[in-house]
């Protein structure tokens, strides 16, 4: 298998446009915390950790994925390889209350934590599997990506608290989609705790918006 790089270790440039479709009416609209470049700055943010891990975890990360049979996209099909998963997510997501982002090469699925989790608790709400199992079968499907699942909380409590929640939540995602035949090393579980809100923390509207978990798809690729 040819060596692969995962695309985040080379670009760290966020794309400005961003565009989303509604979860329950599935029509193609620009997002409210897009037009904030909210959700933009946490992908960012995902691709700048993944980007800076340390060369040793990078190179392990390389013999996991070879060793698990993970490939690599040709250079010039990541655009359609990327068009292709988006568009599975969209038609498996619609009406869940999960939005699909896309910005360049990546692609972000923004999970409300109000229908994921209980308020202060990191366990999944079991209406919510079938929602994830959804998730599993196009990310089974479409392996040539690094999952990156990240965890966010609001402004309320402590922040020690809240990154710990935040990583809790993460790995309580990122646990089940390997229940689902995710390959571990294609995952990174990240907790931003309340350094990464997409909306006012002032408000109960903009607070409930801050509580989620984001899977970030990153396109593993040839290396030139």
């Amino acid at each position: 298998m040819n060596k692969t790089l995962i695309a985040a270790f080379t670009a760290l440039s966020v794309l400005s446009g961003c565009t989303t479709f509604d979860a329950y009416t599935g029509e193609e609209k620009v997002s409210s915390t897009a037009k904030g470049a909210g959700i933009g700055a946490g992908i960012g943010a995902v691709v700048s950790y993944v980007k800076n891990k340390d060369a040793s975890s990078a190179d392990r990360r390389k013999r996991m994925l070879t060793a698990a049979g993970i490939g690599a996209v040709a250079g010039g099909s990541v655009g359609y390889y990327m068009d292709t998963q988006e568009a599975k997510l969209r038609k498996q997501l619609r009406g869940s209350g999960v939005s699909v982002v896309r910005e360049g090469d990546n692609i972000n699925l923004v999970m409300p934590g109000n229908i994921t989790f209980n308020t202060g608790n990191a366990m999944i709400n079991s209406s919510f599997y079938d929602v994830l199992n959804s998730v599993g079968i196009v990310l089974e499907e479409f392996d040539k990506t690094i999952v990156a699942v990240s965890g966010h909380t609001d402004s309320t409590g402590s922040s020690s608290f809240n990154q710990g929640l935040s990583e809790q939540r993460a790995q309580s995602v990122a646990n089940y989609l390997k229940s689902r035949k995710v390959v571990d090393a294609r995952i990174e579980v990240i907790g931003f705790g309340e350094n990464q809100p997409i909306a006012d923390n002032g408000t109960a509207e903009g607070r409930e918006q801050n509580r989620r978990v984001e899977l970030t798809l990153l396109p593993i690729v040839e290396e030139s």
